[in-house]
């Protein structure tokens, strides 16, 4: 039973095509004539299974994150289905959940309760995230007092402690220290060795080859390639560096 399920998906937003006039948006809406369409994605399908650590690569703008947000049902697909099973944990956005004018202490309760861990499992885990989030001396503090490695540190700590079937990581992890990102990574593979599941989007192949056994390449919004991790990342790479050569622009990093 997959836990993720995308069978022929796409998404797509309209283009904003920069000011418009009022009377211009009124000829629209009179006429029914709408802004061309920006596919984020097109035509996608995959599964992710129970005890599977995907990784999801691409360039800027492939429709990576698009992918997330449809896989953590914050938006909808416009054309094929999204099935999901299971308890998903997200790590989407920096400090999301966290409110700046709160203490360390009381971001980690509010964003326990988001991720559905009653107060019952929040206090059993509360020594537990904190040891993780390995900074003791500022959990009384107001988090807009923090810097963004201090953020990710207990983002990352409380949402490993969700007791999730599948976890959800969007880059994040490249924010933290080296040795945080040591830990996070020795977490996700205890997390995989319970049983737990991993979509992981990252342009760091260090990370992707650690975390992850198995990777989706998207480009423009299409699946290119879905296979082992060795396969794909050498297929991205084959075609950032051709890239790079044509535009001087950086390919995935080591």
């Amino acid at each position: 039973m997959a836990l993720i399920e995308f069978d022929s998906v796409s998404k797509w937003f309209p283009h904003s095509g920069g000011r418009t006039l009022l009377r211009n948006h009124l000829v629209r809406w009179v006429t029914r004539k709408h802004r061309e369409k920006f596919y984020a994605l097109t035509n996608v399908s995959f599964r992710v299974e129970p005890g599977e650590s995907v990784a999801v690569v691409g360039s800027n703008g492939a429709g990576k994150s698009t992918l997330l947000g449809l896989a953590a049902g914050l938006v909808a697909p416009d054309s094929g289905t999204v099935e999901r099973k299971g308890r998903i944990a997200t790590m989407l956005e920096l400090g999301s959940g966290f409110h700046p004018d709160l203490t360390g202490n009381e971001n980690l309760m509010l964003n326990a309760a988001l991720i559905g861990l009653n107060r019952k499992q929040t206090r059993e885990a509360y020594e537990s995230i904190t040891d993780f989030a390995g900074i003791p001396d500022f959990m009384n503090e107001p988090q807009r007092t923090w810097s963004s490695g201090m953020v990710a540190r207990l983002a990352f700590a409380v949402a490993i402690h969700a007791r999730a079937d599948l976890f959800l990581i969007d880059e994040v992890l490249a924010v933290g220290d080296t040795a945080f990102q040591e830990k996070c990574r020795a977490a996700l593979a205890d997390f995989r060795g319970k049983g737990g599941s991993v979509l992981f989007v990252s342009h760091a192949v260090a990370s992707v080859s650690q975390v992850c056994t198995r990777a989706i390449w998207l480009d423009h919004g299409r699946l290119m390639l879905d296979g082992s991790v060795r396969d794909v990342i050498a297929a991205y790479q084959g075609k950032a560096a051709v890239a790079a050569q044509v535009s001087g622009a950086p390919g995935l990093t080591p």
